[in-house]
């Protein structure tokens, strides 16, 4: 056997004993978690992909046969989304509720908002509720909580008496920190290079 040989089938064992020792490591720990439950679930920060990632679990959900309900609190019916066209392809698993009517700066009505805010709120009530679901995802209600068009303490007692079993994912910038306590899992998107920056617009199949 020549050296290189040798030295591969040391570093090859070396490899096979770190990987054993990491498995049983790893599979203790996973030993001690059998529990299920709903999660309380928060995708905020300043970077893109808070609802992409939401989405990514929604359509999880459609694959193993899940039903699942969506309100969008700030998009609008005028725009034509990717997901919104996926999405009404499993009309036996989802209910899609696309309740805004665009960001506030495109509104300029504080009670208009206000008023879509509480009617998406509703909606979204019944569909937590409605323990056929086994996912709901409420995409920007922490903007409408940022603005203060609900009040928050009437949103986190809704979600902090879900049924057990219901997964509830909540999007958007600037999450409450009342909300983030709460949750079960909090994920921060941070933004280090954006290409609107570099004068490039939202794009189909990327931004919608």
């Amino acid at each position: 056997m020549t050296a290189t040989n040798t030295n591969d089938a040391d570093e090859n064992a070396r490899h096979a004993e770190k990987a054993r020792k990491h498995k049983a490591a790893r599979d203790k720990i996973m030993a001690t978690k059998s529990g299920e439950k709903g999660l309380l679930i928060v995708n905020t920060g300043t970077g893109k992909g808070k609802t992409s990632a939401a989405l990514g679990m929604v359509f999880r959900h459609i694959g193993h046969g899940m039903p699942v309900g969506v309100v969008q609190f700030t998009k609008s019916e005028k725009w034509d989304t990717g997901e919104a066209r996926l999405l009404a392809k499993f009309p036996e698993l989802v209910t899609l509720h696309i309740m805004g009517e665009g960001f506030t700066w495109e509104t300029q009505d504080r009670a208009r908002d206000i008023a879509a805010a509480r009617k998406g709120w509703e909606r979204a009530k019944d569909l937590i509720r409605d323990e056929r679901h086994r996912l709901v995802l409420l995409d920007e209600l922490n903007i409408v909580l940022r603005y203060d068009y609900l009040p928050l303490d009437e949103v986190l007692e809704v979600l902090r008496n879900k049924p057990r079993d219901t997964h509830v994912i909540v999007t958007g910038r600037n999450a409450k920190d009342e909300l983030i306590e709460m949750a079960d899992l909090v994920t921060e998107m941070t933004e280090i290079k954006h290409p609107f920056r570099a004068g490039v617009k939202a794009q189909a199949g990327v931004e919608f």
